[in-house]
């Protein structure tokens, strides 16, 4: 699977941002992303509020360098269905 575009690659993370319609859809995001981090044992930095999640993936063990796990915990994310 690709990921989805909307993903930024600065080389050392992949990072991407989505617009919720309200603080309880960023939440629920949020929480859809947590099971499956906690699931990968890969946990990303996750920042939310009133309308809006963003999400930063790299692998801070190796360095903070992108990763196998990296691309697979985005590909998952991608399934999650936007809020």
């Amino acid at each position: 699977m690709a990921l989805d575009p909307a993903w930024l690659n600065d080389g050392t993370s992949l990072s991407r941002e989505w617009k919720c319609k309200n603080f309880r859809a960023a939440l629920a995001y949020v929480n859809a992303v947590g099971t499956i981090a906690e699931e990968q044992r890969h946990h990303p930095d996750i920042t939310f509020g009133w309308g809006h999640v963003k999400i930063r993936i790299t692998t801070h063990d190796a360095g903070n360098r992108l990763t196998e796990k990296d691309l697979r915990l985005a590909e998952a994310i991608d399934r999650v269905p936007a809020p």
